[in-house]
């Protein structure tokens, strides 16, 4: 695979992957874990996990006629489709209930296990193409290693 053009499924996937990396960065004793711990119940999960990032995105690409600002290449109704079944998808395995996070042990509740699994193969899915497509200053958390 020559090109580094991104496919618009990983868009999300990397806004996920630099926040976690900026957490661990911010945090030098942090490992992934905690790094993806800690991106649990921000902003920019809480906006990705209710679907709104995802409805922003929508609505700027419906005003522009489905063309992309930064490419300027307008993006077919099949990748729209698989857009928002990403939406749907992320929704449903990142759905988050206040307060639950872990059992009184201290354990993950599934959901949120879920939510952190979902997270790690996002994750991993961004590292794997910044492999193939050799970007490696983009693998910040060595996490396919």
């Amino acid at each position: 695979m020559k090109s580094q053009k991104k496919p618009y499924v990983l868009y999300v996937a990397e806004i996920i992957y630099k926040d976690i990396s900026k957490i661990k960065k911010n945090n030098p004793g942090y490992s992934n874990i905690d790094a993806i711990d800690n991106f649990i119940g921000t902003k920019k999960y809480e906006e990705i996990s209710s679907g709104k990032f995802h409805e922003i995105w929508f609505e700027e690409l419906k005003k522009n006629d489905f063309i992309d600002k930064k490419s300027g290449e307008k993006i077919s109704s099949e990748t729209i489709k698989l857009l928002q079944v990403q939406k749907e998808m992320m929704m449903k395995h990142l759905i988050k209930f206040p307060y639950l996070y872990y059992t009184k042990s201290h354990f993950p509740l599934e959901i949120s296990q879920r939510a952190f699994n979902h997270l790690w193969r996002v994750c991993e899915s961004y590292e794997l193409w910044c492999k193939e497509t050799n970007q490696p200053k983009n693998l910040l958390l060595n996490i396919t290693d």
